[in-house]
């Protein structure tokens, strides 16, 4: 009996573009790196670039990077990468397929429970994050979802990983505002987790940098390259393209200029050390000259995100993109179609990373509310991720069989075995009752639903707490930059060194 014609792909892939379209796409941006290049504002970029056989106009700070110093770069880059939790277990293998999730980042406003009321960002904000997000289930990681400014600014990115650290054990993508910042950061994963050794053999974060389109990486995002890569810390390049405004308002050459932006940032991070984990990644948007506005959830934005991860793969290497968030202002219709759309593309184009969840506004407000809700989202993502089962078991021809016609599959034992584990069970934020049980329930709705989680979460829900020795090694680390920086005090602590 023939079988393999009715087994079913087990993971489902969306592709946008061709394997022609994405070597044309390739040999364009090839053609763009060797003959237009791309500003550095770091000087000592453009030496690294130049001692490497990049040709530099030093007026202008401009690199033209040669196609054999792209094939270099991509022949040293690894394919795939693992990242750990604090405690040192595997949160993410960056390879192939595999789709993780965290928290949407760096967002300036933070919305109170009522769902209405936006404010200002502080570091209590970004404790409640990590922690609420620490329960999550389908959220792998965590991020530094929100800028501090109840902080001196130059300690303004180091602190939300501080605050990280000490709040949940999940794995962090995170990223810096200043030079300084990524080896104070460094010190601060190194004190958590044992030493520096540990933190280059299992990494516990990824650090996202940002060209500033077009064609242009700044003083602080090139010196975040060259230090993430001398000191074997992942980073993400994450390209903005924006449609009409910052990139070609074609899709094609907005993706095209993605690829520039990306290669160039993953030529100077192997030029540094080759072998330095790159990430292939991005946040497209799509530019509505009707508002001035810059939407991440646009089908257009999303689109960019799918074609450029058939690129990331292409050129072998893991994925990220900005995705499971809307640009809505509040928690309501127009949110859930554009996180539900943009995760669900996400997710079957294989993106190994998906930030977003938790974000509204164009990534300017989070909402705890909304995280959860994303959660639920992101589930249904993963659970389509895994496909149908195809396996002798799973297409239960015997129970069928033994069933026959008018068979009750309530009481077999293949239903008792595989009931949990086949279908996605939603937390209570997504409701399947019927009427009646409902309206007796009080006929609420999701955001009604995610606020009561919420709270349920932060009073029954208590993160892993760190080692004693990691958490004492932070603090000093921390009191120590305090110092550096000339910081007598900070609201979520440590006390300052002496």
């Amino acid at each position: 009996m023939e079988t393999e014609r009715y087994c079913f792909n087990n993971q489902p892939k969306l592709r946008l573009i061709s394997d022609e379209q994405i070597k044309i796409v390739h040999q364009k941006a090839l053609h763009v790196l060797e003959n237009t290049g791309v500003k550095f504002e770091s000087e000592e970029a453009l030496k690294i670039l130049q001692d490497h056989g990049a040709k530099i106009d030093s007026e202008k700070k401009v690199a033209r990077i040669s196609p054999h110093m792209v094939d270099e770069a991509l022949k040293q880059a690894p394919s795939s990468f693992k990242i750990y939790d604090r405690n040192g277990s595997l949160a993410a293998d960056m390879s192939g397929d595999n789709v993780y999730f965290d928290p949407g980042s760096s967002m300036i406003k933070f919305m109170e429970s009522d769902g209405r009321t936006v404010r200002q960002t502080g570091s209590g904000d970004m404790v409640a994050i990590s922690r609420v997000n620490d329960a999550l289930e389908n959220i792998a990681l965590q991020s530094t979802s929100v800028v501090c400014y109840d902080v001196p600014k130059s300690i303004g990115d180091s602190y939300r990983l501080y605050l990280c650290l000490k709040n949940s054990p999940k794995a962090i993508i995170t990223g810096a505002f200043s030079v300084p910042g990524i080896i104070h950061m460094r010190d601060m994963l190194a004190a958590a987790v044992g030493g520096l050794d540990e933190l280059r053999e299992k990494p516990r974060a990824v650090f996202d940098i940002c060209p500033s389109p077009p064609l242009k990486w700044t003083h602080i995002s090139a010196q975040n390259i060259i230090d993430c890569a001398r000191n074997d810390l992942p980073l993400e390049t994450v390209a903005l393209p924006m449609p009409g405004a910052g990139s070609p308002v074609t899709l094609g050459g907005s993706l095209i200029l993605h690829t520039v932006e990306t290669l160039s940032g993953l030529v100077l991070a192997q030029c540094v050390n080759p072998g330095a984990r790159v990430v292939y990644g991005g946040a497209p948007v799509q530019f509505d000259m009707r508002f001035g506005t810059t939407p991440f959830s646009a089908v257009e934005a999303t689109m960019i995100a799918a074609a450029y991860s058939q690129m990331g793969k292409y050129f072998g290497l893991p994925s990220h993109t900005y995705a499971a968030l809307s640009d809505s202002k509040t928690i309501d219709t127009q949110a859930g179609i554009e996180t539900g759309m943009s995760g669900i593309i996400a997710q079957l184009s294989g993106i190994n990373m998906i930030s977003g969840p938790g974000g509204l506004d164009f990534v300017n407000t989070f909402s705890i509310e909304k995280l959860v809700i994303d959660n639920e989202v992101c589930g249904m993502a993963l659970r389509m991720h895994r496909g149908i089962d195809c396996s002798a078991e799973s297409m239960a021809v015997d129970v069928i069989e033994d069933l026959g016609p008018g068979g009750n599959y309530l009481e077999s034992e293949h239903t008792l075995k595989w009931f949990k584990k086949e279908p996605y069970i939603p937390s209570a934020i997504i409701d399947r009752h019927d009427r009646k049980n409902w309206e007796d329930a009080g006929e609420k709705d999701t955001f009604q639903r995610a606020q009561e989680r919420v709270e349920e979460i932060r009073a029954g829900h208590t993160p892993t707490p760190m080692a004693e020795e990691g958490e004492e090694e932070l603090d000093r680390v921390t009191a120590g930059i305090m110092k550096e920086l000339g910081i007598s005090e900070l609201p979520q602590g440590p006390l300052p060194a002496k």
